[in-house]
C-alpha cells in the first residue's frame, strides 16, 4: 500500500471525522470539540472545528500555536458504483486456508472495522503474499503492506507485528471505502495508488500496477464469494 504524499488531505479521513459531521450546523461557526456530543476527540488542548461548506477542518490549540488533525473536502466529478453491503459483511466465513492465527486476527480486524474479512484476506495476499515479515522496493512493510509514514498516521508501533498491521490497514481499508461511497474499484485503487492519484485522475489511475493490482485483488475476492 502506497500513500502519495496528501495523507493529511481530506478523503482520507472521512471515517475519522465519522458524528462530527452530522453535528455542525452551521457553515462559518466555529466549535470546540467537547462542546459537540459524540465526537469523541481526546486530545489536550483546545480543539475548534471550522465548516465554510466546501470543507471541514479540525484544528487543536496550544495557546496561539495551532495543529491541523484533521481536513474534510468533498470529491467532485466521480462517479461511483457501490459493490453492495457484502463488502461491510464482518461476519462473512473466511474460506482461504490460513493459519489459527492469522484467521484470528483477520476476523478480529473485521469486527472492530466493520470490513468482510474475505476482502482483508484477499488484500493482504495480493500486497504480501501473507508473509507478514514481507518488504517492498518502495519500503512498505509486513501483512498489509504499511509504508513507515502510514503506520505512524495510523499508530502502528511495530509494521511487523501481524496484528498491528492488519488491525491499522483494515482501518485504512475502511476509511477508503467510506471515502469512496462503498465503491470497491475506487477505493483498492487508492489503497495502492493513493487517493490524491484517484481524485486527481477522477477514476482509476492510468497505471499498469494500480489497474493490475485492482483487477487482481478484485478477482480474490469474487472467488471467495463464490462468484
Amino acid at each position: 500500500m502506497t500513500i502519495d504524499g496528501n495523507i493529511m488531505k481530506p478523503i482520507t479521513h472521512a471515517i475519522l471525522l465519522g458524528s462530527m459531521l452530522f453535528a455542525i450546523p452551521l457553515a462559518g461557526a466555529n466549535f470546540v470539540a467537547s462542546e459537540i456530543e459524540g465526537v469523541g476527540i481526546r486530545h489536550e488542548g483546545r480543539i475548534v472545528i471550522r465548516n465554510d461548506h466546501r470543507s471541514v477542518s479540525a484544528h487543536q490549540f496550544h495557546g496561539d500555536i495551532a495543529r491541523a488533525l484533521i481536513t474534510l473536502e468533498s470529491i467532485r466529478g466521480l462517479q461511483y458504483k457501490p459493490y453492495g453491503a457484502v463488502v461491510f459483511d464482518s461476519s462473512a466465513p473466511l474460506s482461504a486456508p490460513l493459519s489459527p492465527e492469522l484467521a484470528g486476527i483477520i476476523r478480529e480486524a473485521a469486527k472492530t472495522h466493520g470490513v468482510d474479512p474475505r476482502l482483508i484476506t484477499a488484500v493482504a495476499r495480493r500486497e504480501s503474499g501473507l508473509n507478514g515479515r514481507a518488504v517492498s522496493k518502495k519500503g512498505a512493510e509486513g501483512l498489509m503492506q504499511l509504508m513507515p509514514q502510514t503506520a505512524r498516521f495510523l499508530g502502528v508501533a511495530d509494521s511487523f507485528d501481524p496484528r498491528q498491521n492488519v488491525l491499522a490497514g483494515t482501518r485504512y481499508l475502511r476509511m477508503l471505502l467510506d471515502t469512496f461511497r462503498g465503491d470497491l474499484d475506487l477505493a483498492l485503487a487508492a489503497y495502492n495508488a493513493g487517493p490524491g492519484a484517484v481524485e486527481r485522475h477522477r477514476g482509476i489511475p492510468p497505471y499498469r500496477e494500480t489497474r493490475s493490482y485492482v483487477a487482481a485483488v478484485r478477482a480474490t475476492y469474487e472467488r471467495s464469494l463464490g462468484h
